[in-house]
């Protein structure tokens, strides 16, 4: 119990100004909880873009490609 007090005696300031504020780390907290899911599960990637790109699809940064609809035609 000693060695926890002694860390907030030391980020006493921190503590409190994340205690006034109103802001919150939680939209943030849930990207990373994704992307680290999206590790876990996804863990025999070729390579680094794979995974980037699964990242941006689960996000919707970036929409899958439409169909070609080329040779639907009426």
């Amino acid at each position: 119990m000693h060695q926890p007090l002694l860390t907030f005696k030391h980020n006493y300031t921190g503590v409190l100004n994340g205690i006034s504020s109103n802001y919150s780390k939680g939209c943030l907290e849930g990207v990373n909880r994704k992307i680290k899911q999206i590790e876990r599960t996804a863990y025999g990637y070729r390579n680094f873009s794979h995974l980037l790109i699964r990242i941006r699809l689960e996000e919707n940064i970036v929409k899958e490609k439409e169909p070609n609809n080329y040779f639907l035609v009426a």
